[in-house]
C-alpha cells in the first residue's frame, strides 16, 4: 500500500537526518581538533518498484563523505615540535614506540602536535608515535620509499652531550722583521756549527726551560688552541726564531705540554714539526720560496695547504717525523688545517712589534642538549649549548592515491583501505609530499557558520520526515473508521 511506503519513506528520512546531525555534531565539536578533516552527509534516493495501480514511496539514504585531501590553516605556536604539513602528505605515526614487528598498525594523520615524552619519543596529542628515517653511522639518512618497516620512532632523548674536534686553525700574526739576529741563530750560520748553534733536535725552541736556560729561547711565541675528539682542551705553540737569512724565520709546533703527544724518529720531546718559514721582500708569505726549498726544509711543504696530522691515542708507535696523541688522553686521530696566507692577514713579516692579531679555530668543547629543531625537509636536529648540531634522523611523509577514502580511527588518525590505495613514502618536498611546516599547526577544517546553517536545515528536514509519519498515521486512521 502507497500509504505504508510513504510511512516508511518518512521513517527513512529521520534516519537519514539522524546521520547528518551526527556528522555536524563531530565537525561542531572537533571545531578545535588540530588536524581534523570535516565530513559531509550526501543524501541519494531509494527507488522501489511501482505497480500499475498505484505508487511506492521508496525514501532516502545518507551517505557520509570525509573531506580528508582538503587542507586547513597553519597556525604558529612557537613550539619547535608541532608541526604542520604544507601539502598532501601524512605522518606516520604507530601505537607504541619500541619492538615495532610488522603485524603493527602503522596509521597517517595530520595532527602534529608532537611533544617529548618520558622516554624521549615524539608522540602527539592522542598517544601516537612519530616514525621517520634514522641516520646511520656517518650522519646520513637512506630513505626506503616502499618499506615501512625501515621507519623507526624518533626519539631525541637518547641523544647525549656533543663535542666537535678542531680542523682549522687561521693565524694572524705580525713578526718584526727588524728583529736582532739572537746568538744561537748566529751560531747555526756557521760552518761548522758554532757550540751554542740552534738545532731542530738537539737544541732546539721546544727545548726551552727559562729556570734551567735548556733549549732556545724563541724571538716570538703564540699559541693555539684545539680541542680534540672528545672535546678536551689542548694547546699548540709555533715558537719562531729569526735566521741570518733575511726573510727566513725557523719554525716550530709543539704541544704544552709535551706529554700531550708522542712523537717519532727526528722530533724532540713534544715537538710535533719544524722547518723553515720565507716571506717576501714585501712582507707576506712566501709560499713559492717554501715550495721550492728542499723536502723536510720548510715548516709546510705548501704553505697553502699547511696541516698537521695527529694519531689516535691506541694507535701504533708513530714513524719517523709522525705524532700521536698520548695514550693516556684516549682521543682518536686528528687533522687540523692551518690558514696562514688570509687575504685579511694571515702571518706576516713587517717592521712593526711582533704581535699575534687572532688566533681563530673551529671546535667545541662538550655541550649539554638545549633543543630540538625541525627543518622543512623534517630534518630532526639536536642543538647543542656549545653550538653543536647533530642529526637525529628524517621524518617520513605518506601520500595516497586517494585520501578521502582512508579509513578514519580514533585519535584523528587514518588506516588503509581498499578505496585509498596504498602508501607512498617520501621525504618531505619531494614528490608532491609537501613541505614540513616547524612550530605550526593545521588547524581543523569546520566552518561554524556552515556547520550551525546545515544544523538548521538538518532539524527543518526531521521535523518535515516526522510530519509525513503522522501524516501517513491519521490516513490510515480514517481507512479503519470505514468500516465503521
Amino acid at each position: 500500500m502507497s500509504i505504508n511506503s510513504a510511512m516508511l519513506a518518512g521513517v527513512s528520512g529521520l534516519t537519514a537526518n539522524s546521520a547528518a546531525l551526527a556528522a555536524i555534531s563531530d565537525n561542531i565539536s572537533n571545531v578545535n581538533t588540530v588536524g581534523y578533516k570535516r565530513s559531509q552527509t550526501d543524501f541519494q534516493t531509494i527507488v522501489t518498484g511501482s505497480s500499475a495501480g498505484g505508487y511506492s514511496a521508496g525514501g532516502v539514504k545518507a551517505n557520509t563523505r570525509h573531506f580528508i585531501s582538503a587542507e586547513g590553516l597553519l597556525q604558529r605556536t612557537g613550539r619547535s615540535t608541532d608541526l604542520g604539513i604544507d601539502g598532501q602528505g601524512f605522518f606516520v605515526v604507530t601505537e607504541r614506540p619500541e619492538n615495532l614487528q610488522a603485524t603493527d598498525a602503522r596509521l597517517f594523520t595530520r595532527a602534529g602536535s608532537f611533544q617529548i615524552d618520558t622516554l624521549g619519543y615524539l608522540r602527539n596529542s592522542a598517544g601516537f608515535y612519530l616514525q621517520g628515517w634514522p641516520v646511520d653511522a656517518e650522519g646520513e639518512v637512506s630513505a626506503d620509499p616502499s618499506d615501512l618497516s625501515r621507519l623507526g620512532s624518533i626519539n631525541v632523548g637518547a641523544v647525549g652531550g656533543a663535542a666537535e674536534p678542531t680542523t682549522r686553525a687561521q693565524i694572524n700574526a705580525n713578526l718584526r722583521s727588524s728583529q736582532a739576529i739572537s746568538p744561537e741563530a748566529a751560531d747555526a750560520a756557521l760552518v761548522p756549527p758554532g757550540p751554542n748553534a740552534y738545532n731542530a733536535l738537539t737544541n732546539s725552541m721546544s727545548a726551552w726551560d727559562p729556570d734551567t736556560g735548556a733549549g732556545v729561547k724563541p724571538d716570538f711565541e703564540l699559541q693555539v688552541p684545539v680541542s680534540d675528539s672528545k672535546g678536551g682542551k689542548r694547546t699548540l705553540s709555533i715558537a719562531l726564531l729569526k735566521s741570518d737569512v733575511p726573510n727566513q724565520w725557523y719554525a716550530e709546533i709543539r704541544a704544552i705540554p709535551a706529554s700531550d703527544v708522542v712523537t717519532g724518529a727526528g722530533l724532540a720531546p713534544g715537538q710535533i714539526r719544524s722547518g723553515l718559514v720565507a716571506f717576501t721582500q714585501d712582507g707576506r708569505l712566501d709560499v713559492a720560496a717554501m715550495q721550492a726549498m728542499a723536502p723536510g726544509v720548510a715548516l709546510f711543504p705548501d704553505p697553502s695547504q699547511a696541516s698537521l696530522t695527529f694519531g689516535a691515542s691506541d694507535a701504533a708507535a708513530p714513524g719517523a717525523g709522525q705524532v700521536n696523541w698520548a695514550g693516556g688522553l684516549g682521543v682518536d686521530d686528528q687533522q687540523i688545517t692551518f690558514d696562514l696566507t688570509a687575504a685579511a692577514g694571515g702571518l706576516t713579516q713587517y717592521d712593526s712589534q711582533s704581535v699575534v692579531q687572532a688566533v681563530i679555530t673551529n671546535g667545541t668543547a662538550f655541550g649539554n642538549l638545549t633543543n630540538i629543531e625541525i627543518d622543512e625537509l623534517g630534518n630532526v636536529a639536536a642543538i647543542f649549548d656549545n653550538g653543536v648540531t647533530r642529526r637525529i634522523g628524517q621524518i617520513a611523509i605518506a601520500t595516497f592515491p586517494s585520501p578521502d577514502n582512508l579509513t578514519s580511527v580514533s585519535g584523528n588518525a587514518y588506516r588503509v583501505s581498499q578505496g585509498s590505495g596504498t602508501y607512498n613514502l617520501k621525504a618531505p618536498g619531494s614528490g608532491g609530499s609537501g613541505f614540513i611546516a616547524p612550530s605550526q599547526l593545521e588547524a581543523s577544517t569546520v566552518d561554524l557558520s556552515a556547520e550551525f546553517t546545515g544544523l538548521i536545515t538538518t532539524q527543518r528536514a526531521y521535523s518535515a520526515s516526522s510530519k509525513i509519519i503522522t501524516t501517513a498515521d491519521e490516513m490510515l486512521e480514517e481507512l479503519i473508521r470505514v468500516k465503521r
